[in-house]
């Protein structure tokens, strides 16, 4: 028996217009019964929201007609898919072990106080995210050959 939930299709829902939703429909319809598609759509969709909330893939889930926890452990496994919303301006701060020693606590101290801003966080205008991140550190690329 297939069903419409209504529920996910109010607007002004996580602040999103009515042209976004409308958006997210358009790109579902497009993709519906495309073999694939799932990836694609996401990064279309996160393109106009900016990150994929639950209302957001409840909503893809709907248009594809796929359950919902496809579209969530889609959306929870690559990395480039966010469930939180980032900023314009995304701020990494590596606190590794050789950028420790180097200051970049400092330097994440002040940021937080500048931008009022802990990591993991977006500014109420979403110009500005940061995340701590560790670094590579001077890795090597050597080729095999």
């Amino acid at each position: 028996m297939d069903h419409e939930c209504v529920c996910s299709k109010q607007t002004g829902e996580d602040g999103f217009t009515e042209e976004q939703w409308k958006s997210i429909d358009e790109i579902t319809q497009k993709y519906k019964g495309k073999s694939g598609a799932l990836i694609p759509v996401l990064e279309e969709v996160q393109g106009i929201t900016g990150y994929l909330p639950e209302s957001v893939q409840r909503r893809v889930a709907s248009g594809l007609n796929l359950p919902l926890s496809q579209v969530y452990g889609v959306t929870t496994f690559y990395s480039f898919f966010t469930m939180k919303p980032r900023g314009k301006h995304q701020i990494r701060i590596c606190l590794g072990t050789a950028c420790h020693v180097r200051g970049a606590k400092r330097n994440l101290d002040h940021l937080t106080q500048a931008l009022n801003l802990k990591p993991g966080e977006c500014t109420e205008d979403r110009q500005f995210s940061m995340e701590v991140v560790r670094c590579w550190g001077h890795v090597v690329w050597r080729p095999s050959c």
